[in-house]
């Protein structure tokens, strides 16, 4: 389980990587322009998927209280980009230093409607790094829209067959 994480953990830092790299290279207009999509810009879904792994992170780290990215959404797209970088990073390195015994771990929190709900730390990183790889198909399709032809490869594997 844990070897299974540890490569999830670090294909999504590679993936957001390699998609934040071309978006990063456009003008900022194209970066913030509205698109109809689930987050209506290449900027919002960003923001959106820093906001889910902060909150899961925060979650796992018992906080009582989120603080999301969003609610203070001053920064330029860099700095989204960076900070959810730093973000997936953290997960990273967290999974890296886990024991079996601690991703094994039930942990409860409360969902968004104040429920009780408990999981295993194994299965909410899982959903963590699948919610991520989601999203970032989304950007690929933001990005054809706005007419970027040359989009690279995000699929995990790729991650496998590049890491050897």
């Amino acid at each position: 389980m844990k070897e299974l994480l540890k490569q999830l953990a670090a294909y999504n830092v590679w993936a957001t990587q390699r998609i934040t790299d071309v978006i990063l290279s456009l003008p900022e207009e194209k970066q913030k322009a509205e698109i109809a999509s689930s987050f209506n810009s290449l900027h919002t879904t960003i923001l959106h998927i820093w906001d889910a792994e902060s909150i899961w992170w925060q979650r796992m780290k018992l906080h009582e209280r989120f603080v999301r990215p969003s609610d203070n959404p001053k920064g330029s797209t860099r700095d989204v980009i960076n900070g959810l970088l730093s973000q997936s990073k953290l997960w990273e390195g967290w999974v890296s230093n886990a024991s079996e015994l601690s991703l094994d771990h039930v942990f409860q929190y409360y969902n968004n409607k104040k429920e009780p709900v408990k999981m295993h730390i194994y299965q909410m990183i899982s959903h963590v790094f699948n919610h991520s790889s989601y999203h970032r198909g989304q950007l690929i399709t933001i990005l054809r829209q706005l007419g970027v032809e040359k989009l690279p490869g995000t699929d995990f594997v790729l991650w496998v067959r590049n890491k050897k």
